[in-house]
């Protein structure tokens, strides 16, 4: 009896462990600020295809071997939201999400960006053949900031 108290209790610890040692696995793409936090879920996890596969078909972005490259020296990244606004378009929704970023280098120097993503979602109901195309990055267009969080939020994504 005590053998296998020891044994689950042991096993417990090993999934525990692991649990702290690996952030939660994110990936939504229900909304515009779910799919901005999980596309920075992947680029936490450096799990860069999955951070990528977020933009449709590679549009709006540099090619993965560079977008890659881009991220490599990223250890974490902090977001703050503003509120999206959509705009609806032949059968689309265009989200515009304003944000503030902080982001930590592997090396623990901090780097603050804001600017304004673009999403799409194309409407669900009049997408009859797979693949599915869910919300996806259209663009990000972010310049350095002096810090993180709601004030220094852009006032307006307007072009």
């Amino acid at each position: 009896m005590l053998v296998r108290a020891v044994v689950a209790l042991s096993a417990l610890l090993s999934v525990a462990t692991a649990a702290l040692a690996d952030p939660q696995y994110v990936d939504d793409r229900s909304t515009p600020v779910a799919v901005i936090q999980s596309f920075y879920d992947a680029i936490d996890r450096q799990e860069y295809a999955r951070a990528y596969s977020y933009y449709e078909d590679g549009q709006g972005v540099a090619k993965f071997e560079d977008f890659q490259a881009g991220y490599a020296d990223t250890a974490s990244v902090s977001i703050a939201f503003g509120s999206p606004t959509s705009e609806g378009a032949a059968g689309s929704t265009f989200y515009s999400l304003p944000v503030s970023i902080g982001a930590i280098s592997t090396s623990g120097k901090p780097s603050y960006f804001a600017g304004c993503y673009t999403l799409r979602l194309a409407n669900p109901a009049i997408q009859a053949a797979p693949p599915f195309q869910p919300m996806h990055i259209v663009s990000g267009h972010l310049v350095a900031a002096k810090g993180v969080g709601q004030k220094y939020l852009p006032k307006s994504c307007a072009q």
